[in-house]
């Protein structure tokens, strides 16, 4: 089905005069009632005699039992029905589903049920507690069908989105270690873009929340999971680790799916926070390379490109930032490394002048538009907002320039002045941007340019005298 049908109402006259309705909802009571007493039905083992029978019942289901099912699940994003489904304990009537149906589809639409259900502070702290269904919802991240997987990761963000029980889920799976292994082979092996993103989406969270966690997971590559099937002999696990399983993600769903590129760089920033995880992506196998390489090409070749509108770097500003923290933490530790060797750094010098350009260029068409008129207070906190995220990005810019310009040769500058690169105009808005706090950086790169280009480098002190005022 390509989507829930609608949910049924409850258009009997008699049965809403007889206060069958839900809440101030149309749901029928009854109806809902009959829905779960199908759902008992469904993994009893009294329904048959005949373990065959029984075995093809838990694998399918009847369109008519789906569909009622999926009318289920549409009316449980509404509050007054969820807290029904709560009361007559449906929760506990989806652990048992979990326990004994071996039906794909049915899983996936009570996993999708609670996830609804979660959306309630109240119902998610229930649900949350429960350990005994937190730890069946965390199995079932090692399943292999695609939609129950989709749906539990749904339900994880959910619930590790709200600060009450945030914690409960992280504690959770702090104690799975086979957590770790599930996520990693989702990253590095599913094709399906939905639900690399909202792995990514849980993953990214997780990182944010526990800093913890995210260094056991940093250093579990080398670690021998537990609580994985049984049918796995150990010598056929994966040894997983985490960086090269994010940047398999990462290439899934770049040209897909720009939210979830944004979402898998932001884990790769968060990496970068703690040393263990710069030290996870420069010390892999190839020392960086694949990393730096897809990282590099992003920028160059994707974002931000010179037939863009500047207005470009308002959309791309988060993950432009995320990809220019990572290159900026690898630049630091791996300068020696022949793929960030300064000869082929020109093409991101070039790109990081144009993303500089582009930003003056939205500050001064924010200018103008403020000065004919005046926005609501509402307006004024968005304009705020957006300034500070394009703020974030400029230091992030401005911090990888400096430290790229310091390491480039005479030999790079004719380079780049070759390839257009660099010239007077890019020159200018690089140091613009870079003094006074990076003036070290700017001098030594005028020094290099005055063997390159003598007459660019006097052009350019004039346009900035405290540069020739102090060398």
């Amino acid at each position: 089905m390509d989507r829930n049908p609608s949910p049924p109402s409850s258009d009997a006259e008699d049965e809403q005069a007889a206060g069958d309705s839900i809440g101030n909802t149309v749901y029928s009571k009854h109806w809902l009632f009959s829905i779960l007493t199908k759902l008992i039905e469904v993994i009893s083992p009294e329904k048959s005699d005949s373990n065959s029978n029984l075995e093809e019942v838990q694998t399918e289901l009847d369109e008519e039992m789906e569909n009622d099912i999926c009318k289920m699940w549409d009316m449980s994003m509404d509050e007054n029905v969820a807290l029904f489904l709560q009361e007559f304990n449906a929760p506990d009537i989806f652990m048992g589903v979990f326990a004994k149906s071996k039906c794909p589809r049915l899983i996936e639409i009570c996993v999708g049920i609670l996830g609804n259900m979660a959306c309630f502070q109240d119902i998610c702290m229930s649900i949350s507690k429960d350990d005994n269904l937190g730890q069946m919802l965390l199995q079932h991240l090692c399943d292999s069908d695609s939609p129950t997987l989709l749906e539990t990761s749904r339900l994880l963000l959910t619930c590790l989105s709200q600060a009450e029980v945030a914690n409960i889920w992280v504690e959770r799976i702090r104690e799975n270690p086979s957590v770790y292994d599930c996520v990693c082979f989702i990253m590095s092996s599913s094709t399906n873009v939905e639900l690399l993103v909202k792995v990514g989406e849980v993953v990214d969270k997780l990182f944010d929340l526990d800093e913890e966690l995210m260094l056991n997971w940093i250093k579990n590559g080398s670690c021998q999971s537990v609580g994985q099937s049984t049918d796995d002999s150990p010598e056929e696990r994966p040894d997983f680790k985490i960086v090269p399983c994010v940047l398999e993600a990462a290439k899934q769903v770049r040209s897909d799916n720009p939210e979830g590129l944004d979402v898998y760089m932001r884990i790769l920033q968060l990496l970068t926070t703690v040393d263990e995880g710069i030290q996870a992506i420069v010390q892999s196998s190839d020392g960086g390379k694949e990393t730096w390489t897809l990282l590099y090409d992003l920028v160059c070749h994707e974002l931000c490109q010179p037939d863009d509108p500047p207005i470009i770097i308002q959309e791309q500003k988060s993950v432009l930032a995320s990809i220019l923290s990572v290159l900026s933490a690898m630049f630091a530790s791996q300068i020696q490394q022949e793929y960030v060797k300064r000869r082929k750094n020109m093409p991101l010098i070039g790109s990081l002048i144009r993303i500089l350009q582009n930003m003056e260029d939205c500050g001064k068409r924010s200018f103008d538009n403020s000065k004919k008129s005046q926005p609501e207070e509402t307006e004024k906190l968005g304009t705020v907002e957006e300034d500070f995220h394009l703020k974030i990005l400029k230091d992030i810019c401005c911090e990888l320039l400096s430290n790229m310009l310091q390491e480039l040769t005479k030999e790079n500058i004719l380079e780049g002045l070759n390839q257009g690169h660099l010239n007077e105009q890019k020159c200018s808005c690089a140091f613009q941007n870079l003094l006074p706090l990076y003036f070290t950086s700017v001098e030594s790169f005028l020094e290099v340019l005055r063997e390159a280009d003598q007459t660019l480098a006097d052009s350019l002190e004039k346009r900035f005298p405290s540069l020739r005022l102090q060398t």
